[in-house]
């Protein structure tokens, strides 16, 4: 995805009488731990609710405790959903994308040949190298989640491949692939922030992100020889002869793909490329699977629901179409809004200094910006608040303490990208889940990239040579602390 690239308030650029202490901040971000704690843990409410509980909380520290107006607080909001509108209208599409996609044989016919290629005990590392090779190409996660990722649910369902585990392997291989892409979005506004050249921030993030990687696979390969019994007898069979029963299946539905990701390759930005792809949906299911034009385009608002005669298929080719991203649509709302709020009112930014004044040399730098970046992640909902808030705010500390600004850029997208679709009110979460059909906290504890990424970035910082022999650094993090 492109972003907008409004810039976030640092703490500099917070007025004095305006800036929250740091029990100010804590306020409305242990609110938000409390509320998700209680509404979508223990009470098991859907996030919607404990995320207006926090908005109200939010505003309600910004308006009668830091002085700000209510045209204040709803700039903020407002300059946030702004922010990541793209987000929201790709949602939108995306699920229209899904429906026409699966009405037009495409994901149908994935699941089928896939089927036939591949087995249950290579199923997992395969699908992560592909989903690597995919996102790479194109540079878009998204892009590759819910194109790609939705066929590969189905192949795994087949084989009998619990669907967390699916989601955790696409995910690992969508995000790994994106942010060693130089067509990504991410990977060029880490490198915009920290006035880093594009390909020496790639450089620098490469090994880092070669380990994390290349662990996850070896991972996901022993999960595959464990974890996946012998398929039922005739079920694949059974599962194949569902799919070419309701569907034409020749070449000519793979369109869909071709247009899709010929596009990405020739670097359209990635809403136009979607938007194309639904229509080559649209297209392929009036010429190749012979349906009416009006029902092209009934199922791209209102969904699919086949009758194909067996139940697992009719459930993983059911969707909801456009109408069907309502609930999704809001939780993102209401997480922008959130993340806007936070932003506005200065909590962000407060909170991200004082991280910086706790350093006690480049070692402390660079993996207290890892974790910021996790912070900001966590509490803005949305992956481009972890590049930038970080990112702005740390960069002049970076220069202090003589080092190079890809260090920076490398440890905000390593632990910044990745491990946003591990909070469930995360844009990228909410989407990831989604187009899955599975619970964050059921794929969490198989995106093993997410944990190896930053693991390996804070490893290495601490115990690797990088970083040895700063003469600078008893000094400069004693003259932080003295300023702050």
């Amino acid at each position: 995805m492109t972003s907008l690239t409004l810039e976030p308030l640092t703490y500099e650029d917070i007025p004095p009488e305006r800036r929250p202490g740091v029990l100010q901040a804590l306020v409305p971000v242990l609110g938000v731990v409390l509320f998700l704690g209680i509404g979508s843990g223990y009470l098991k409410l859907a996030p919607h609710g404990p995320l207006l509980w926090s908005i109200v909380l939010t505003g309600a520290v910004g308006k009668y405790w830091l002085g700000y107006s209510w045209d204040d607080l709803y700039e903020g909001l407002a300059d946030s959903l702004l922010m990541g509108l793209q987000a929201i209208l790709i949602l939108f599409i995306i699920y229209g994308l899904i429906a026409t996609w699966i009405s037009a044989g495409t994901i149908p016919g994935l699941m089928y040949y896939g089927l036939s290629i591949l087995t249950p005990d290579v199923f997992l590392p395969a699908t992560a190298l592909l989903a690597m090779v995919v996102a790479f190409s194109i540079g878009s996660s998204w892009t590759t989640a819910g194109t790609l990722g939705v066929a590969f649910i189905g192949i795994g369902s087949g084989l009998g491949v619990p669907t967390p585990m699916t989601a955790g392997a696409i995910l690992s291989g969508a995000y790994a692939g994106d942010k060693q892409s130089p067509l990504s979005d991410t990977t060029n506004l880490a490198a915009a922030v920290t006035n880093t050249d594009l390909y020496d921030h790639i450089r620098a993030m490469r090994n880092g992100t070669v380990l994390a990687f290349g662990l996850s696979v070896l991972l996901y390969a022993a999960l595959g020889l464990r974890a996946v019994g012998e398929i039922p007898t005739g079920r694949v069979a059974e599962i194949q002869g569902a799919l070419a029963g309701s569907y034409e299946l020749s070449a000519l539905v793979l369109i869909p793909l071709v247009v899709t990701f010929g596009l990405a390759l020739y670097g359209i930005p990635a809403l136009p490329t979607l938007v194309a792809g639904v229509f080559a949906g649209a297209f392929t299911t009036i010429f190749v699977q012979g349906r009416s034009f009006t029902a092209a385009w009934t199922v791209f608002l209102d969904g699919t629901a086949p009758e194909t005669g067996t139940a697992l298929v009719n459930d993983l080719l059911a969707s909801g179409g456009v109408s069907g991203s309502a609930w999704t649509i809001a939780v993102v709302v209401a997480a922008l809004s959130l993340g806007g709020l936070l932003e506005r009112t200065g909590v962000l930014a407060v909170l991200a200094h004082h991280l910086a004044t706790a350093v006690r040399g480049p070692r402390s730098l660079v993996v207290g910006t890892g974790v910021s970046a996790i912070f900001v992640n966590a509490f803005s909902a949305q992956q481009y608040m972890s590049i930038v808030v970080p990112g702005l705010t740390l960069r002049n500390l970076y220069n202090e303490y003589g080092l190079a600004s890809d260090d920076l850029s490398q440890a905000i997208e390593s632990a910044g990208t990745p491990t946003g679709a591990l909070f469930p009110w995360h844009a990228g979460a909410v989407y990831m889940s989604a187009v899955f059909g599975v619970g964050t906290l059921a794929y969490a504890p198989y995106y093993f990239f997410a944990f190896l990424s930053p693991l390996i970035l804070f490893a290495t910082t601490l115990f690797g040579g990088r970083y040895d022999g700063s003469e600078q650094a008893d000094s400069v993090s004693s003259s932080a602390v003295a300023d702050d």
